[in-house]
């Protein structure tokens, strides 16, 4: 048989005897202490204790603060406050600070055990409530990290698939093979300077890695035509943002990536296609793209040029600030040590994943 542990609380030893053999029973026991502090130390050591009973006048802190200290530390235990005096002052206290009861003294046995019996069922309701609550609470933290593990394995599933298509891509047109995987990664760098959110890196990583996927509906006489194309095929080539941006915003997780897709080619002067958006009006994250793109087209080697160090690409760039890039992301590119550019150039090659990439983003 388990025992219920009760614990009296009170320098009045007369009083805390009347109600230790008031509540004498074989299934229960009790035990006595001063004040406050020792009432807490007990139950430290006994935290399954069943009932506190304290009186209202302490030693040093009262009842009334020892029941909030108890409510706080030990929540499953009730406690039933007494006092000799029972104003109602005192009740309104004790009630509104938590306590199952309030008790003058003496008190008839009777309505004490009554009072006790009532106490442990509600401790045990009291229990049982937290016990659920932490199970709920445990399974709800599970599930949550369930679900976060697979939504990255979806999310890196997606992006496998981006990489897929951006393969697709370079098996078409064999002379900028490593181009999206290279500009992503200068791409990522930039925003990272400019302090981005997490979720603006992700869209902007994105959109950098499709920006040409419009160009697998480009002719092939067009896309690899060796020499200069003519106004009417440079209409035709120039409609791969369109194409790509009507291919990319009907994936929802790539509505905002596809904006940068559609605007790549925009200058901040205004002068770029196909819209001819200006400054502001386009996208931050393809205001971004259009320097870590012309960075790496100065400075990949092409069949019919070699490409430039990176020196020269940078001073370019900087003389195109304000016309054909945004002057504030200029500024911060510049600010960045040439070695940024050259070592993402070595580590993000042909063998290089783009999930990496994005991951970076991350």
């Amino acid at each position: 048989m388990k025992l219920e542990t009760i614990l009296i609380v009170g320098s009045d030893s007369e009083a805390c005897e009347q109600i230790a053999t008031s509540l004498s029973r074989a299934d229960r026991t009790s035990d006595q202490v001063l004040d406050a502090k020792m009432a807490l130390q007990f139950l430290q050591v006994r935290p399954d204790c069943a009932l506190v009973i304290s009186a209202v006048d302490l030693p040093g802190t009262d009842g009334i603060a020892l029941l909030d200290s108890i409510s706080q530390e030990f929540p499953a235990v009730p406690v039933i406050l007494f006092s000799q005096r029972k104003t109602p002052l005192r009740i309104i206290a004790a009630f509104r600070h938590g306590a199952f009861d309030f008790l003058s003294m003496p008190r008839d046995r009777y309505i004490l055990s009554t009072v006790v019996d009532a106490s442990f069922e509600h401790g045990r309701m009291r229990r049982q409530s937290l016990a659920y609550r932490r199970n709920l609470e445990e399974l709800i933290s599970e599930r949550t990290r369930k679900l976060r593990v697979a939504m990255t394995d979806l999310e890196r599933s997606y992006d496998i698939t981006l990489e897929a298509m951006g393969d697709a891509l370079d098996l078409r047109d064999a002379e900028t093979q490593g181009h999206s995987k290279r500009v992503t990664a200068y791409t990522v760098a930039l925003a990272n300077a400019m302090q981005l959110t997490t979720a603006e890196l992700k869209v902007i990583a994105r959109g950098a890695f499709l920006h040409d996927i419009g160009k697998i509906a480009i002719p092939d006489a067009i896309l690899l035509k060796p020499g200069k194309l003519t106004q009417e095929e440079m209409e035709i080539m120039r409609k791969h943002c369109q194409r790509g941006y009507e291919m990319v915003r009907k994936i929802p997780f790539l509505d905002e990536a596809a904006e940068i897709v559609y605007a790549h080619q925009e200058s901040y002067n205004g002068n770029g296609y196909p819209r001819g958006l200006k400054g502001d009006e386009i996208p931050l994250g393809a205001r971004i793209f259009a320097i870590a793109d012309t960075l790496d087209a100065m400075t990949s080697d092409r069949p019919y040029r070699k490409g430039l160090p990176f020196s020269q690409a940078l001073m370019e760039i900087e003389r195109c600030q304000g016309t054909q890039f945004d002057p504030a992301i200029v500024d911060v590119f510049l600010s960045l040590p040439m070695g940024t550019w050259t070592s993402l150039r070595e580590s993000s090659g042909g063998d290089a994943l783009a999930a990496e990439l994005f991951c970076t983003a991350a």
